[in-house]
């Protein structure tokens, strides 16, 4: 039977998922590259990004040839969205991986996640209302089979962190910042999709999973236990603002994924702001996303 990938280049990750050709998983992988890294303030793609971004795609590319894929689909998201040398990236990723990765528009983005964080829902919980929380960008899709409403916005944990959380920790005026660019961005979501109709809501991503096995109380990442747990907004909001006061080495003593501690105040902030301006109680976090969405479409 052979072998199908996915591998989605994001602003602070990169992730790989292989399955066989009905859908069953054989290997998933996250490295995070911070691919991201300032670009929100100068327009580009770091070099150094880049370099570390394309090493782990040239590590990708080993296990594709291992599990012998014979069809692959690369996308990358915000950070290349936004940079203006994004084609040099696409040329380097392209020597690393033997394929060259699509440049996901933030719509296209938005339906990828829907259909990979439905996958094997019931449908007598639908209308779901998908929210995807990256490092760029964050998507809300609704929609019941198929996406119905959709929007990407230019929030996200490394482009909030970068862009407002500079002390360590972050100060109030800092936090306050952050909070009300959110709301600002916030208010495009309305005009767009009726919030309300919503029966499920699913909540995607490093920060959202990283906040569950906060909420969980896990020493080590297990994906079993974070899978369709909930997390609800009082706990968010706990988190966030424990994550806030303390310093970068204490987050990182705090986290199962240390390596997200310089981000994940961002992205708390994201995620707790989102919840109370939508009106949100609770979300299922789920740990099928963009790259199961991706992967569905090869077969």
């Amino acid at each position: 039977m052979s072998a199908l990938a996915a591998i989605d280049i994001g602003t602070n990750s990169v992730r790989l998922l292989v399955t066989d050709s009905a859908g069953n998983e054989l290997e998933r992988l996250m490295r995070m590259t911070r691919l991201g890294q300032g670009v929100d303030v100068t327009g580009e793609l770091a070099p150094e990004a880049i370099a570390r971004t394309v090493a782990v795609l040239s590590e990708y590319a080993a296990r594709l040839r291992v599990h012998g894929a014979t069809r692959v689909r690369a996308v990358a998201t915000s950070a290349a969205r936004d940079a203006q040398n994004g084609e040099d990236f696409f040329d380097a990723a392209q020597r690393a991986l033997g394929v060259r990765p699509e440049l996901l528009s933030g719509d296209a983005e938005a339906h990828c996640s829907f259909f990979g964080a439905t996958l094997g829902l019931a449908h007598t919980d639908a209308p779901f209302l998908v929210i995807d929380l990256g490092g760029g960008s964050t998507e809300f899709v609704l929609g019941s089979e198929r996406p119905e409403a959709a929007i990407s916005l230019q929030m996200g944990c490394v482009r909030m962190s970068e862009r407002h959380l500079r002390s360590d920790p972050a100060t109030s005026a800092e936090i306050a910042a952050c909070e009300a660019d959110v709301r600002r961005e916030l208010s495009r979501v309305r005009e767009v999709i009726d919030v309300s109709k919503a029966r499920t809501v699913i909540g995607l991503a490093g920060t959202v999973t990283a906040l569950s096995a906060m909420a969980l109380g896990l020493a080590r990442y297990d994906a079993t236990r974070t899978h369709h747990s909930r997390l609800s907004a009082a706990s968010v909001t706990t988190l966030a603002a424990r994550l806030a006061r303390a310093s970068l080495v204490e987050r990182r003593g705090m986290l199962v994924e240390p390596a997200r501690a310089e981000v994940i105040v961002g992205g708390a902030v994201v995620l707790a702001i989102t919840m109370s301006e939508l009106g949100l109680s609770e979300l299922l976090v789920s740990e099928h996303d963009i790259l199961d969405g991706l992967a569905a479409s090869l077969r």
